[in-house]
C-alpha cells in the first residue's frame, strides 16, 4: 500500500466509528458516503471519504504495512 495522508486525527475516529458501527461493512458505507459526495459535486468531501475508505481497510487488515523493525 502507497503512504497514506490524512487530514487529521479526526479522520481516524470516524474509520474507528464506521467499524464499529457497520463492522465488516464499513468500507462499503465509507465508499456509499464517497459516491455521495461525488453526485453532489463536493469534491473535498469525497476525497476524504476516499481517504476514510482506504484507512477503515487499512485498520480492518490483519497485516502489517511497511516496513517492520
Amino acid at each position: 500500500m502507497a503512504a497514506m495522508y490524512l487530514a487529521d486525527a479526526q479522520q481516524v475516529a470516524e474509520a474507528a466509528d464506521l467499524i464499529a458501527t457497520f463492522g465488516e461493512h464499513a468500507v462499503v458505507e465509507a465508499a456509499i458516503r464517497a459516491g455521495h459526495m461525488r453526485d453532489i459535486g463536493n469534491v473535498v468531501h469525497f476525497c476524504r471519504w476516499r481517504q476514510t475508505e482506504r484507512l477503515v481497510e487499512l485498520m480492518a487488515s490483519d497485516e502489517a504495512v511497511g516496513t517492520v523493525h
